[in-house]
C-alpha cells in the first residue's frame, strides 16, 4: 500500500469524496474531524506513522537479507572448513565428503550390494569390503567363505580359499583367546571391528578400479581372564577390484600400517564396558 492509499481511506470514512479537497481541509461543506494522533494545524499529519511503519519494514528486510547472507556462508570462510566446505563444485565432490550416489537397497547376506558403476561406488564398495572382512565373522570357517564368495570375483576367491583357511589355524585363533572353531570362551566377548575412515580412488577406468580405504580397527578379546584385551590398530587396505555380473568385485588387496595418529589421553575402559557397548553399539550395516 502505498501512502496515497492510506490518504484516500480516511476520507472516504469520513463521508466525504476523495477528490473533494473540502473533504479532508475542513471547509464549510463537511465537518472536520482530529484524529487522535493529528496535528491541530495539519490534520492530515497521519505520513510520518505511515514513515515509520515503512522503516520497520526496510530495517526488517536488511536483517533478513544479513541473516540469509550469513548462512549461505556459514562454515566456507575458514581454512578450518571440512574439506567439502571448501569445494566450489557438486555437493559430495570433497574427498573425504560422503557420497552422492544413493545408498544401495540389496544385500548379499549382511554385506551392501549393488555399487554405482561409477568412482563412488567404486569406493563404497570398497568401504564395505573392509568393514565385512575385517568382521567377527572371519574367524569361523563357513561365514569367512561366504565372505570372500561375496567380497572377492569368483577366480579371487577360490584362490584365496586355501591360504585363508591356513592364516586362521588353530594356533592363530587360539593366541587370540578362541576355540578351533572360532568361538569365544563363555562370559567372554570377541571383538573385531573394521572403522573406515576415508577412501581414495587411485585409479578407475570404466570396469576396473583401484581404491584404497583407511581404517581404525579394534581387535581382542573382552572379558575379566582375557589376556588379549581390546586394542585399536590403524591401516590402509588397497583393493583392486573390477566390474563383473552388475558389481565391484575385489581382484587382488594389500594392507599397509598407518597413517596413525597420536593417541590420545583417554584412559582405558574396563572389560566390562567395552563387552556392554559392543552389545549396545550395532556395527554399521552400510558405510560411506
Amino acid at each position: 500500500m502505498s501512502p496515497g492509499d492510506e490518504h484516500d481511506y480516511r476520507g472516504k470514512d469520513q463521508g466525504g469524496r476523495a477528490d473533494d479537497p473540502y473533504s479532508t481541509l475542513g471547509g464549510t461543506r463537511q465537518t472536520r474531524t482530529r484524529l487522535p494522533d493529528g496535528d491541530p494545524g495539519n490534520p492530515t499529519a497521519r505520513r510520518p506513522v505511515r514513515n515509520s511503519r515503512s522503516l520497520v519494514t526496510i530495517t526488517g528486510i536488511v536483517v533478513l537479507l544479513v541473516a540469509a547472507i550469513a548462512f549461505a556462508n556459514r562454515g566456507g570462510g575458514s581454512d578450518d572448513a571440512s574439506p567439502g566446505a571448501k569445494s566450489s563444485g557438486a555437493a559430495g565432490s570433497g574427498p573425504t565428503a560422503a557420497t552422492g550416489t544413493k545408498p544401495v537397497e540389496g544385500k548379499n547376506g549382511t554385506i551392501p550390494s549393488g555399487f554405482a558403476r561409477d568412482e563412488q561406488g567404486a569406493q563404497s564398495a570398497a568401504a564395505n569390503y573392509a568393514v565385512a572382512l575385517g568382521s567377527a565373522e572371519m574367524f569361523t570357517k563357513e561365514s569367512r567363505h561366504r565372505i570372500l564368495d561375496t567380497v572377492y570375483s569368483p577366480a579371487a576367491a577360490d584362490r584365496l580359499r586355501s591360504p585363508q583357511d591356513r592364516a586362521y589355524s588353530v594356533e592363530f585363533l587360539s593366541r587370540l583367546g578362541l576355540d578351533p572353531d572360532g568361538n569365544a570362551p563363555q562370559g567372554s566377548t570377541f571383538i573385531s571391528r573394521t572403522v573406515p575412515v576415508g577412501t581414495k580412488v587411485l585409479a578407475f577406468e570404466d570396469d576396473t578400479a583401484k581404491v584404497a580405504v583407511w581404517y581404525t580397527g579394534l581387535l581382542g578379546m573382552s572379558g575379566e581372564e582375557s589376556t588379549k584385551p581390546v586394542s585399536t590398530t590403524w591401516k590402509t587396505w588397497t583393493a583392486q577390484m573390477s566390474w563383473s555380473d552388475g558389481d565391484w568385485k575385489v581382484t587382488s588387496a594389500s594392507e599397509s600400517d598407518g597413517p596413525a595418529p597420536v593417541p590420545g589421553d583417554v584412559a582405558a575402559s574396563k572389560s566390562d564396558a567395552i563387552s556392554k557397548a559392543v552389545e549396545e553399539y550395532g556395527g554399521f550395516t552400510y558405510a560411506r
